[in-house]
This record gives structure tokens, sequence and C-alpha cells, in this order.
């Protein structure tokens, strides 16, 4: 792959990356080539190679040790690796930023354990969760702020949380809580997400719920969805990845993956 990676000045700050601004001429949101972590002597990651294309639902699924986690936090800036590359777009080395840096170029994340403001209303950590920019004149801040009312209201329909806008969000349900995080990210607007395993805990109608805004989301955002939940991997997936001890093991429709025999013998058949 050719690639120039963004430039990042002396203050740490990028050169050229924006949110608006991502190239993706070759059509791959994420380029991962031969990635490899090791931890004390262990291996978490083997030369693992991934594309995700724009607006793909990719899930990832695998054992535990399988590699998942260490893969969203290299793509995030958590963990460096110790050989490979890793592209966001076709000039975003993440190799080479902060996830401060990452986060702003558009890679959101969202952990298994909900983290939101459980003392402010869902409205306000969705206030909270916004990007503003500061170089607005303040001629157009009335402007503005009708502007952003307005998102923060379709992203509210969005995650179905209508209803809930002025309830405190420490008294929301656990899968509400999950919704919440969602619409957070979204306010951020990213290209890319990262969900690590969503459903845990929910009720089968909040799976459900989930699954269908998952499946609204794609295209207009990329998704990558790590979760043990099978049924609810059946319910969204295009395409499924398989790890296993650090690398894929398979890749394809969840009917092809479910049929291979490696992966019925290292994490199906369990």
């Amino acid at each position: 792959m050719s690639a120039t990676p963004v430039a990042v000045n002396e203050s740490g700050l990028l050169g050229r990356v924006s949110t608006g601004g991502l190239d993706t001429t070759h059509g791959a949101v994420l380029y991962l080539e031969e990635i490899s972590v090791s931890f004390d002597g262990f291996r978490a990651l083997n030369q693992l190679s991934l594309s995700i294309d724009v607006g793909e639902l990719r899930c990832v699924i695998g054992p535990n040790g399988a590699g998942k986690t260490t893969m969203m936090d290299v793509i995030t800036g958590k963990t460096r690796p110790d050989a490979g590359t890793a592209f966001f777009g076709q000039t975003i080395d993440l190799t080479k930023l902060t996830e401060a840096e990452i986060a702003h170029a558009g890679i959101g994340r969202k952990f298994q354990k909900p983290t939101i403001f459980e003392q402010h209303t869902v409205f306000e950590n969705l206030e909270l969760a916004m990007k503003a920019d500061k170089r607005v004149r303040r001629t157009l801040l009335a402007k503005l702020a009708s502007v952003q009312r307005d998102r923060i209201a379709e992203t509210l329909r969005l995650i179905r949380l209508q209803d809930a806008a002025h309830r405190v969000a420490g008294l929301l349900s656990h899968g509400q809580k999950q919704w919440l995080e969602i619409g957070m990210l979204l306010m951020q607007e990213p290209k890319l997400l990262l969900l690590d395993e969503p459903v845990a805990g929910m009720s089968d109608e909040e799976t459900e719920r989930t699954a269908e805004l998952f499946l609204s989301l794609a295209g207009k955002h990329s998704l990558v969805v790590v979760e043990h939940d099978m049924a609810f991997i059946e319910r969204i997936a295009r395409k499924v990845t398989v790890l296993h001890e650090g690398g894929v093991l398979a890749e394809g429709s969840m009917a092809q993956v479910q049929a291979d025999p490696r992966v019925i013998e290292v994490y199906l058949g369990r």
C-alpha cells in the first residue's frame, strides 16, 4: 500500500488531519497490515492484516485471548505495534499519532462498560460530547446553538431516547446507558466506530433495538463490532472476521465462518 503519513509538528498538533477531509479514494477507511504486538514474551497480535471499507459494518469474533482488544488498542493509539502498518484512510498513519489525535481524526471507541456523566441529563451528556468549534465568531453563536440543538434532537431520535432527554443519565437502564454512550460518540462525528461487546448485559428487547441502530448507522459510518453474542452477530453481520492467536483465522459471511472446520474447532464448537 502506498501512502504518505500525516505530518505531526513539534507541538504534537496535526498538520493535515480533519474530520471532513479523510482520504478514502481506495475505498478503505481502515487498513492494518502485518501488525504484531508482544507483551512480556506473549504475542497478542501476530502479523494481523485487516481492511475495513468505507461504510462497512464488520463483525469481529474469536475466543478470549484472540487479540480483539489489542487490535482495537492499536487502532486507537493506546498500544503501539512492534511491527506493521496501520492507516486511517490513505494518509493518516495511526502509529504516529496520540490517542487524542486519533479520536480527533474521526475514530470513536465504545468500551463494554458505558462511560457517561451519570449526574447530568441525557441531553446534557450529548451537549458535552459535541465537538464545538471555538473559532466560530460570536455573531454566529445564536445560529450555531440552533444547529446544535437540532443535531442533539436528531441523535436522541436515532438512539431512541427522545422521551428521556431530561432524565438524569444515572437513572437509565443498562441498555439505555449503552445507547447514550453511542449517541455521545456520534455527536463527535466519527468516520469509524469501534464497539466492544455492545450488547453484553442487555435484555432481548434492548439487544434487538441495538441491532436496528447499528444497521441504520452502517453506510453513514464504518463500524467494527466485537461481540460474543452469536445471535446478535447473525442479526447484523455482513462480513465476519474470526481472530485466533493474534491473527485472522477466517473471514467471510456468517454462514461461511460457521461452516469453517477451523472456526468450529477453536471457537464455535466450545
